[in-house]
């Protein structure tokens, strides 16, 4: 068996309910949310569990919860003797991913990342900006389509999660532009996401600057597990580097695809998304048929990863 890889969840994977069965039975978990709570000052467990589903989609809401979730399933697997060789995480969870490799604290990073949410809404007046999905296009194509577009404003691409799957993000009018530039160029599908800002784009400038001064007050360590960054696609060891590209990250393209590819090149071969969703576990298959992809959000997945592991090693 290769190295293993724990890759954990970003913002939009949050559901009502996430979290809740592992609430229920086990206390290490239990522990988790309960230290949210408190790190918190207000009650991001009673949000998982009970919604409603419009303030948990709020990204200053968001984003503790997610970062709570995925905690809360890292702990069980760590009491079950089952960790990761390298960590990474998309967007958001690059600091899951950073709590896991011990680099920050969990009670230091809850409230961090309800601020980074706070900075990243209150960079762009609502309406403003937005985001796009293009479908079926390679790189060469989107960014073209991006220069293009970008007469009518600003629109880059933010992140790059498998082939033939890059999104978009900028200005309104640029980002509907590119959308029908797509389309034209023989995009399987392209479509403006229903997102509150324009993550991962020079607009996002601004919530950095902020962040940065956050990430002064924070104590950062040098990582204990490798942990591959979203800005360079490459592992970044020292506090010092994590800092600096935790800002860069608001605003940088999130290089997924790459960042996956690169944990494969250093032995990877079995990767266990830790957190809500399955939707990293989608863009691993599209990248690599061949890797082993599993999944931890709520009991039933838990076990079957346990089992997985448990037959593995015998």
């Amino acid at each position: 068996m290769g190295k293993v890889a724990f890759i954990f969840s970003g913002q939009g994977a949050q559901y009502v309910g996430m979290g809740k069965d592992l609430f229920d039975n086990f206390q290490t978990a239990r522990k988790v949310f309960d230290e949210a709570d408190e790190a918190l000052e207000i009650e991001i467990t009673k949000l998982c569990f009970e919604g409603p589903g419009e303030k948990l989609q709020e990204t200053v809401n968001t984003q503790p919860a997610i970062l709570a979730h995925s905690m809360a399933c890292y702990s069980i697997l760590k009491d079950e003797g089952i960790v990761p060789d390298i960590v990474a995480g998309l967007s958001l969870g690059e600091y899951s991913a950073l709590v896991a490799a011990e680099s920050i604290d969990f009670c230091q990073a809850i409230p961090l990342v309800q601020k980074r949410g706070k900075y990243m809404q209150e960079a762009v007046p609502l309406g403003k900006g937005t985001m796009a999905a293009v479908l079926g296009l390679d790189r060469e194509q989107v960014l073209q389509i991006c220069e293009i577009a970008s007469e009518e404003g600003i629109v880059e691409a933010a992140n790059f999660n498998c082939p033939g799957q890059i999104v978009l993000s900028g200005e309104v009018k640029a980002v509907n532009k590119a959308v029908e530039l797509a389309k034209s160029k023989g995009a399987k599908r392209a479509m403006v996401l229903a997102v509150s800002a324009p993550f991962h784009c020079s607009l996002l400038k601004p919530a950095g600057n902020s962040l940065a001064q956050e990430l002064e007050k924070v104590n950062i360590k040098d990582s204990k597990i490798p942990v591959v960054s979203n800005v360079n696609a490459d592992f970044a060891h020292d506090s010092f580097m994590v800092k600096q590209l935790l800002i860069k990250q608001i605003s940088s393209p999130v290089l997924w695809e790459d960042s996956i590819r690169k944990m494969v090149k250093n032995g990877v071969s079995t990767f266990v998304e830790v957190g809500p969703g399955k939707i990293l576990s989608g863009f691993v298959k599209k990248i690599d048929r061949n890797l082993t992809v599993l999944n931890v959000e709520d009991t039933e997945s838990l076990y079957k990863t346990i089992n997985y592991f448990v037959g593995v090693s015998k």
